[in-house]
């Protein structure tokens, strides 16, 4: 619905929350490309309507947008890039970067990440917890006894 009906330009490999709130002001400025992950409450924005600003805002792939965070008008977040939760993105955020606060900066850089903004080693730190998790080598509060 979002692409049909509204315009946007969001690839069918894109996960969001069912929270997540796209400019329906400027749809056709919000841009999200492949296997990118969007987290509960999160606002795009493409238009500032008080200065008369339509802008396009792209959101890279590969990418991970924290929990409520803030992505303002006119905003490219490169691919494989990291966004803290509760971030306030006024600036453009470069190729393999995380980046967290309000505003949000830089905190690291050159982080090659995978689909949905998961570091290279995620999946394999996954299945040795649900082994042994399976095992129940885990304790009650997830941590390795």
């Amino acid at each position: 619905m979002l692409t049909k009906f509204w315009g946007m330009d969001i690839h069918p490999s894109v996960q969001f929350s069912l929270s997540t709130r796209f400019d329906k002001t400027y749809p056709k400025g919000v841009h999200v490309a492949e296997n990118t992950y969007i987290a509960f409450d999160v606002a795009i924005l493409a238009h500032d309507r008080t200065r008369g600003m339509y802008r396009h805002t792209r959101i890279g792939k590969n990418c991970f947008i924290g929990a409520r965070s803030l992505i303002m008008p006119g905003v490219t977040i490169g691919d494989e890039c990291i966004v803290g939760a509760g971030s306030v993105v006024v600036k453009d955020v470069p190729f393999r970067t995380i980046v967290a606060g309000n505003p949000a900066v830089p905190i690291k850089t050159g982080v090659p990440l995978v689909a949905y903004g998961a570091y290279e080693t995620a999946d394999a730190a996954r299945s040795d917890f649900w082994a042994k998790e399976n095992a129940g080598l885990n304790g009650a509060d997830g941590r390795s006894s």
